[in-house]
């Protein structure tokens, strides 16, 4: 088995072990998160890749924290996530990869992602709890970032800390570009 059939199956199981554990059935899944049924089942299943919207849409309907959706327990020791292993949330028409870097528990806390932008790449995001902050990192290319009414643009190099308890967005300009982003709760 290959890492990532191992995350999608994680995945899979989390999905439908949070949705029995509430009492839904598909549908009703569906009703609450504006996923269709055939899609929530495919998810369960292992057989489709959600995006960040289908998966964050779920895992509100479910009232399952989004990156504990692949929990595990750390080992003791160090313990090393190979790259082709860590979790990987495939974005909005394919233009935006997110890689999670942060252990589950971290969730809430402290969380780290990177994150990897095509041309039109982008990450719109509702607010989060009060108090919490983001922290981005370019590491290349250029992004714009939105946090309410400010707006700025930063290159590689450049780390923007903004508030994240209002709306806010990371937009690619002018062509491809990756960072590291940091998601802290107070």
């Amino acid at each position: 088995m290959t890492p990532r059939s191992d995350i999608h199956d994680r995945l899979a199981a989390s999905l439908r072990e949070a949705r029995k554990a509430r009492g839904l059935s598909l549908d009703g899944v569906a009703k609450l998160s504006g996923v269709s049924r055939s899609m929530v089942s495919q998810i369960e299943r292992g057989e489709s890749s959600p995006t960040v919207a289908t998966l964050w849409n779920l895992t509100q309907a479910l009232q399952v924290d989004f990156a504990g959706l692949l929990e595990g327990r750390p080992a003791p020791g160090i313990e090393v996530i190979r790259a082709e292993a860590a979790p990987v949330i495939a974005g909005r028409g394919q233009d935006l990869v997110i890689r999670i870097l942060s252990p589950a528990e971290a969730v809430g806390a402290h969380e780290v992602y990177e994150l990897t932008f095509g041309p039109k790449g982008e990450l719109v995001s509702d607010p989060h709890s009060p108090g919490c902050r983001e922290h981005l990192t370019v590491i290349e290319g250029h992004l714009r970032v939105v946090s309410g009414d400010d707006d700025s643009q930063i290159g590689p190099g450049d780390t923007a800390r903004y508030p994240a308890d209002r709306p806010h967005a990371i937009y690619a300009l002018s062509g491809p570009a990756r960072a590291l982003l940091i998601v802290q709760d107070s």
